[in-house]
């Protein structure tokens, strides 16, 4: 808890907004989405034309759903919520210092596979939103019964999936079903990490060394740390173990495979619009669908292969200037030639149409990642699990394929179940 309005604030390109309830605060961001996301022209849209985040500092795209980044923008306003609770932590805590980490890494936030699932007894509700989700489940545990253990004691009782769990009061299961969401409640409001209470929050900036001491950053989220270990233990989190058996596509996870096998190889269409014969693959696209049934937007944008529309005439010159007439300042930089974009698709198709970059096999996207500069610009490593590598390989051979083009690999340590970084090159251009 904590007393007095938070101020929430929008990053969403160069909005200024701030809200002090949540529920403002998803709304106005909901509007940011709706303005950003294609429409019911999706089918037009180049499917490499991936769906970009426009928050501050963060530069995630995915070409695979709307849905991904839906949810991904979602938890940029529950991340948001958790700094301020960080800041409000540090205020009342005179002791503590503040963080010295980079602050470049505060809106990077982790890729969600999936819709936040709930999985208390028949239940099984699924949101798109963490902060609705965990306060879902919270309703769960004021609902939950007691029953009698013993002979005066009565005890409270966790009702998620194959848990037996009991409890004195309401108050300790709610501490206790953090385990099963991985709600956090805090994050630092310098370089964003998050944190399941306010003491492991206050040890992350105690053990702080200097930053000249941490020496080894990752490469893929900026991270610090002090030793190699430490930083090869991190690296871990962002090592694909499962292939596509359809594709050289590799997943962090079952369920990130299932997705992709959903969206890529199934022609199946489960979502049914109601008035037409429109049918899509997830609830989120069925629901943008139906909003073309019911407000007609006014206006159009009149730029060429844009499908941007609004209801009101100011919204559309303002997408017009932030969109179409570089009014904002580009900070996607090409590697190769150095030419900037203000956005992360476009200079996806830059080096795809240009530079004849390959979308990276068995990569869900082409990631950016910020420079020294200011710049954000290709991540040219990504990690495999050594095995997965090699089986990449021979699949490859035995089509008579080179891997990427041109990759070339590098070994990051010996060992077993060492990872192996793969570096994206493009072809050699034609003289």
């Amino acid at each position: 808890g904590g007393k007095g309005a938070l101020a929430l604030q929008c990053e969403w390109e160069v909005c200024t907004y701030v809200a002090s309830e949540m529920e403002e605060f998803c709304e106005h961001v909901a509007q940011h989405l709706q303005q950003h996301l294609p429409g019911e022209h999706r089918d037009e849209v180049d499917p490499l034309e991936e769906y970009t985040c426009l928050w501050q500092e963060c530069g995630f795209c995915s070409p695979e759903s709307s849905a991904d980044l839906t949810r991904h923008v979602y938890f940029h306003c529950y991340h948001t919520k958790l700094k301020q609770w960080g800041l409000r932590a540090l205020q009342s805590q005179s002791d503590v210092s503040h963080c010295q980490l980079d602050f470049q890494s505060r809106n990077i936030i982790p890729e969600i596979q999936e819709n936040f699932l709930c999985l208390w007894e028949y239940c099984e509700r699924s949101f798109d939103n963490p902060e609705w989700f965990y306060r879902h489940v919270e309703d769960h545990s004021f609902c939950s019964e007691y029953k009698a253990s013993g002979k005066e004691n009565h005890v409270v009782l966790c009702g998620w999936k194959d848990c037996d769990c009991t409890f004195k009061g309401r108050c300790k299961l709610r501490e206790h079903l953090r385990s099963h969401t991985q709600e956090k409640v805090v994050a630092c409001p310098t370089c964003g990490g998050m944190f399941a209470n306010n003491t492991k929050f206050f040890d992350h900036i105690r053990r702080q060394t200097a930053l000249d001491q941490q020496r080894f950053q990752c490469s893929h989220c900026s991270k610090r740390f002090a030793t190699e270990r430490l930083l090869r233990d991190h690296m871990r989190n962002h090592v694909n173990h499962y292939k596509c058996p359809l594709c050289d596509m590799t997943c962090p996870l079952p369920s990130s495979l299932r997705n992709h096998i959903r969206f890529r190889h199934s022609e199946e269409r489960p979502f049914k619009c109601d008035y037409c014969d429109y049918s899509c693959k997830n609830l989120i696209d069925l629901r943008k669908h139906l909003d073309t049934h019911s407000k007609e937007p006014a206006y159009r944008c009149e730029f060429e292969a844009c499908s941007f529309t609004a209801r009101s005439l100011c919204s559309i010159k303002l997408h017009y200037r932030k969109v179409h007439e570089g009014d904002s300042e580009p900070r996607y930089k090409c590697h190769v030639c150095d030419k900037c974009f203000t956005r992360g698709n476009n200079l996806t198709v830059h080096l795809r149409k240009k530079h004849q970059f390959k979308w990276p096999s068995g990569h869900p996207r082409f990631r950016y990642k910020e420079h020294e500069d200011g710049y954000m610009r290709l991540q040219l490593v990504r990690y495999e699990s050594v095995e997965l590598t090699e089986q990449l390989l021979k699949d490859r051979e035995k089509r008579g394929e080179a891997l990427d083009g041109s990759a070339e690999c590098v070994v990051l340590s010996e060992g077993e179940g060492h990872l192996q970084g793969i570096i994206l090159e493009a072809p050699a251009e034609a003289p």
